[in-house]
Parts: C-alpha cells; structure tokens; sequence
C-alpha cells in the first residue's frame, strides 16, 4: 500500500508498506522495523509472540529528548498486547497505541509532521 507521503530530509516518513516489508524515506526494509523521528532500524521479532519487553529496549535508548508516543503496528489485523507487555511499556515513560500496521504508519506520519516525538514499531502484513 501506497502512502502519499513526501520524504523529509529531517525526519523519517513511511511511504509506504506490503506484505513483507516498508519503504521509509526513500529506502526500501523488509522484515519488522521501528520508525524513529531521524532513522529507522530493522527490528529484530518475527511475530507477535516475539514481543516481550527486551524487543523494545531500542525505544527505551532511542533518543534525546526521549519517545512520548510508541506506536505499535501489529500487522494485517489489530491485536492486544498482553496487560503485562503494556504496564512493562508504560513504565518505560512513554505512551502506547497499538494498532493495525497500516493506521499504525498513517497515525506515525501525522505524528511526525506535526514535529511530535513518535516512533512506531512496525510488523509487515504477512
């Protein structure tokens, strides 16, 4: 899926995603990958059975100032975080949205160009 979204020269913009992988600024990724503001990075889970709160120690370092928003994208279909994996998250001083991959891009995009400090955790449509 196609996103109109123009690459900034400062910030990270999903331009696209499809089963497998992304297009973030102009540069194709294939497999899971978290967005921050000024790079992306492969991601290193397979599923969402991977997720535990060692997958997302990357936020947690990502930056100065630091995430306010993680964005979660969870692939073709929205699912639920176990209640455990969201308090462990939370605690990590950042707020969590998870949702669809697809609303999960559009949602970091708009994020990102209203100059908010988002990063999105993204698995690709399978």
């Amino acid at each position: 899926m196609e996103i109109a979204a123009i690459p900034s020269h400062d910030r990270q913009v999903v331009q696209g995603y499809a089963t497998g992988g992304f297009r973030v600024s102009d540069r194709e990724w294939w497999g899971p990958v978290i967005v921050f503001p000024t790079r992306t990075m492969a991601w290193s889970v397979e599923t969402l059975s991977d997720l535990d709160l060692a997958a997302f120690a990357p936020v947690g370092q990502a930056s100065d100032p630091p995430i306010e928003l993680l964005i979660i994208g969870t692939g073709r279909k929205m699912a639920l975080l176990p209640s455990r994996l969201r308090a462990d998250l939370r605690a990590m001083g950042c707020g969590i949205e998870v949702m669809d991959t697809g609303a999960a891009c559009r949602t970091y995009n708009i994020l990102i160009g209203e100059e908010r400090r988002v990063a999105a955790a993204l698995l690709p449509l399978e």
